[in-house]
């Protein structure tokens, strides 16, 4: 079992098992030594016998755990020589109390109650045949029989527990790391962005500027002294300017260049979305140009949410729309798909690429103080609606 925070527990428990099956095992050879019969010696050699296959099992568990077969072959065999033994002397009965926990560990939820009631009912007739029939030795056994399996059941809830936290954990971890390398893209991009309208305001302007007043000054005494200076620094200039804009190109990010946001959607929704059997029709709004950061959140919100109802919404159409304002952004995606119960309890959604998308693109709507709204009902599509305040984002 991969280590959690319960391990420690579950630990304790195996341990307390062997020893407390050892414990009785060393018992019944002590009751044969005191208390000699003539079945004594083999009481003796069959409980060491028996006491050397568990701790194989025990030992081969722990290297072997996931070998369900030989477990049950184990159990089958150490199940017998109880039996044997018990046929010797009645103290056997006993161990048939951490037997109850191997029965409901190794044969599951049917067939291990299954095997404890007929190992109880060997153990009340074997008590009474050997000492006679008494309340204590039917109410004994029956009583075992009841608590192990309160703790069994007990200790399958616990290892479910487990599971389900080392799954969330894992989930968790991955959303994290999901989140800071989109954090981490999402500054690169926004810092590139920053240094191309740096360039363009700046330097590129510069040029051109410069690149105008020398073909001016070149236009109006084109047989003067020092036009070929003249003409050396216009074209000086004009090198110079197709470089920084070549330099604005390649820092604008490639989604979202010349076009903004609108224009990365179109061409995903014409180039790749329909080509996956997904209509999807674009609304955005440009009256207001968003910050970097915030069209490039929204850009990977739409793949990922359009990825999802492609995998498995089963949808023949979508729509995204952009609406913008000096002070808000609205951005909408609806599916006509199947849709699903947002009251379906979290640990049936757990492990869905859906679910987990989802969770993802709520924390990145967190990131920016936005609010994400969702939408859906079986057979009635999904519509997530992101809210955003461009005073708190720019």
């Amino acid at each position: 079992m991969p280590h959690t925070t319960l391990t420690p527990v579950f630990v304790g428990l195996r341990t307390g098992l062997h020893v407390l099956f050892a414990a009785l095992t060393v018992l019944v050879i002590a009751r044969a030594v005191l208390v000699p019969t003539d079945t004594s010696v083999a009481a003796i050699l069959l409980a060491v016998v028996l006491l050397i296959t568990y701790g194989i099992g025990a030992i081969a568990a722990r290297a072997h755990s996931r070998r369900h077969v030989a477990g049950v072959l184990w159990l089958s065999v150490l199940t017998l020589e109880w039996v044997a033994l018990l046929w010797l002397t009645p103290e056997a009965a006993y161990l048939v109390f951490p037997l109850f926990f191997l029965y409901l560990h190794l044969l599951g939820r049917w067939w291990g109650p299954a095997a404890i009631v007929v190992a109880t009912v060997i153990a009340i007739c074997a008590l009474g045949i050997h000492g006679g029939w008494s309340v204590g030795g039917v109410v004994g056994p029956i009583v075992g029989a009841g608590v192990a399996l309160l703790i069994g059941l007990g200790y399958q809830a616990l290892a479910r527990e487990a599971r389900q936290r080392e799954e969330l954990m894992q989930e968790l971890l991955a959303t994290r790391g999901q989140l800071a390398a989109t954090e981490h893209e999402s500054g690169v991009l926004a810092e590139r962005a920053r240094l191309a309208r740096e360039i363009h305001d700046t330097l590129a302007q510069g040029l051109s500027s410069i690149q105008m007043l020398l073909h001016a000054a070149e236009r109006a005494d084109p047989h003067g002294a020092g036009i070929e200076h003249i003409r050396l620094a216009r074209e000086t200039a004009a090198g110079n300017l197709a470089d920084a804009r070549r330099f604005i190109r390649e820092l604008t990010p490639p989604d979202l260049d010349e076009r903004g946001l609108g224009g990365a959607l179109r061409r995903l929704a014409t180039d790749q979305w329909d080509a996956q059997g997904l209509h999807v029709n674009v609304r955005v709004s440009d009256t207001v140009e968003l910050p970097m950061h915030v069209q490039t959140a929204l850009l990977r919100i739409a793949q990922g949410a359009i990825a999802n109802v492609i995998q498995h919404a089963h949808a023949a159409s979508a729509t995204i729309t952009l609406a913008t304002d000096r002070e808000r952004v609205e951005f909408s995606i609806v599916d006509d798909g199947k849709g699903f119960d947002l009251h379906q309890p979290t640990g049936q959604l757990r492990g869905r690429s859906d679910s987990f998308g989802l969770q993802a693109t709520r924390e990145r709507v967190d990131q920016l103080g936005g609010t994400l709204t969702v939408t859906s009902a079986p057979e009635k599509g999904t519509a997530l609606t992101i809210d955003l305040s461009l005073g708190h984002v720019a």
